[in-house]
């Protein structure tokens, strides 16, 4: 899928034909959709199929005055997934008249460009929208973050009152989704720092300053995701230990209580036997041997008490 966006007076706004300055978004293009915009715009065919690998990493390329950049992007698959969240590379082509954004999936990475005001756009100033596109990406990562920490908060309190394997299952999930937004943001940042030492954004101070914002956005993105997943990891050592702590309890009891009921099978068994037994003539025999299999068990249960055993 491919829409093409110009910037005018009243904002952004879709267009149905390439012209200059404009800014082309691809979606998962077919073969036909590829071979048109090489052709149209003079791409190199591996700019436009290296973000459809989802195992690429950030980095930059130069091709015949064309630029590609590549960035991992955050991607939500929702809470059933067996990762929640994870990242999918989001490739930057820079022309001499255009830029082009490729990516797999629509994950909502342009959002808040296409349907907000944002201050400054211009799909004619190629660099800045660049620069718009990373801070766009450090906010969403942000966002993400913000919804993972309530998201484990809420399983921290069932966690709590309930104690079962399942929200320890969901908790490794969330806990997979930070690891991969580590990764990723800490590849984005090599891959931005090595942009802020070229020439590509010094050309004009708005950009450079705006570069400097987006690093550190993702800086705090990825402070932000190692103290969640530094605190998620002990939160999740500290429920398993209280878990098998409960489990020893539960187990401590059972064999504490099989014990004590023990002695009267012990009493019940031994005169069950077809032989002479001290008692046997009484007529309370059946209420003195009840009354002395509970004395034992009594005892038991005491000594057990007193030293914490149940």
């Amino acid at each position: 899928m491919k829409t093409i966006f110009k910037s005018t007076e009243t904002g952004l706004t879709t267009v149905a034909d390439l012209v200059e300055g404009s800014w082309i978004n691809v979606v998962d293009p077919s073969p036909e959709e590829v071979a048109s915009l090489q052709e149209q715009l003079g791409i190199p065919a591996d700019f436009l199929t290296y973000p459809l690998d989802a195992d690429e990493r950030p980095r930059t390329e130069k091709e015949d005055g064309t630029i590609l950049i590549i960035l991992r992007v955050p991607y939500y698959q929702g809470d059933d997934a067996d990762v929640p969240y994870v990242t999918m590379p989001l490739g930057i082509i820079l022309t001499e008249q255009h830029i082009v954004t490729v990516c797999k999936t629509q994950n909502g990475t342009f959002d808040e460009l296409v349907t907000r005001r944002i201050k400054g756009l211009s799909t004619g100033k190629r660099y800045r929208l660049v620069l718009q596109i990373f801070l766009g990406v450090a906010k969403r990562y942000l966002a993400y973050l913000r919804q993972i920490n309530q998201t484990v908060e809420m399983l921290e309190d069932r966690l709590q009152a309930s104690m079962r394997n399942r929200e320890l299952v969901q908790l490794l999930k969330y806990q997979k989704s930070l690891t991969y937004f580590t990764t990723a943001l800490k590849s984005n940042e090599l891959m931005m720092e090595r942009l802020h030492r070229s020439q590509m954004f010094r050309i004009y101070p708005d950009d450079e300053e705006l570069l400097e914002d987006v690093l550190t956005e993702n800086q705090q993105a990825i402070e932000m995701t190692n103290i969640a997943g530094s605190i998620l990891s002990q939160m999740m050592d500290a429920f398993a230990s209280m878990i098998s702590n409960n489990l020893n309890v539960v187990m401590k009891f059972l064999a504490s209580f099989t014990i004590i009921l023990t002695f009267p099978t012990m009493v019940a068994s031994f005169y069950g036997m077809n032989v002479g037994l001290p008692f046997q003539e009484a007529p309370y025999a059946f209420w003195l041997i009840l009354a002395l299999s509970g004395a034992i068990s009594l005892a038991v249960a005491a000594v057990f008490w007193r030293r914490d055993w149940f």
